[in-house]
């Protein structure tokens, strides 16, 4: 019984160091002698899959656009950004593997405490018209960055009312 326990330890521990050794070096192919003719050619061309248009990132497309702008103090999606929010929440009901993150933002009039609930309640406007244009709620995220991420840092009503936005980011 000891012989057999031993003959299949040793088996084991083969076995165990066949696996464990590395891999053997790769062999170059022989190199083609020059008198060989290479392969022909065929002269059918060959079919070519159409590349396929990114819509997302298409200039000519509404889904390449995702910023809404909000009036000052304001959270309700302007008529203006609405067929935009849509078409985005039709896109995502399409294609239920991806998912997005709005992101609210304010400019640096009140406080910062202010700032942050007034781009919260702009991201979750967005998300609301999202949901209602098809997306599901899971594939769609909320943050606000309040007006710590300013697009044009002068202070005055133009800077304003570029940093008073919800961006939608695709993840």
């Amino acid at each position: 019984m000891k012989k057999l326990s031993l003959s299949v330890s040793v088996l084991l521990i083969s076995l165990l160091a066949a696996c464990a050794s590395d891999k053997p070096a790769e062999v170059a192919p022989a190199p083609v002698a020059a008198t060989e003719a290479p392969a022909p050619v065929a002269d059918t061309p060959k079919e070519v899959a159409p590349v396929a248009v990114d819509e997302l990132n298409d200039p000519n497309n509404i889904l390449s656009k995702r910023e809404t702008f909000f009036d000052f103090d304001k959270s309700v999606v302007k008529a203006e950004f609405k067929p935009m929010v849509q078409a985005h929440g039709q896109y995502l009901a399409s294609h239920t593997d991806r998912k997005i993150v709005v992101e609210g933002n304010a400019d640096e009039r009140g406080s910062s405490e202010y700032n942050l609930a007034l781009g919260s309640r702009r991201a979750t406007s967005v998300k609301k018209m999202l949901v209602v244009s098809g997306a599901k709620a899971g594939q769609v995220a909320t943050v606000s960055f309040g007006e710590s991420k300013p697009r044009d840092t002068a202070h005055n009503e133009a800077a304003w009312s570029q940093n008073r936005r919800a961006d939608i980011v695709y993840k």
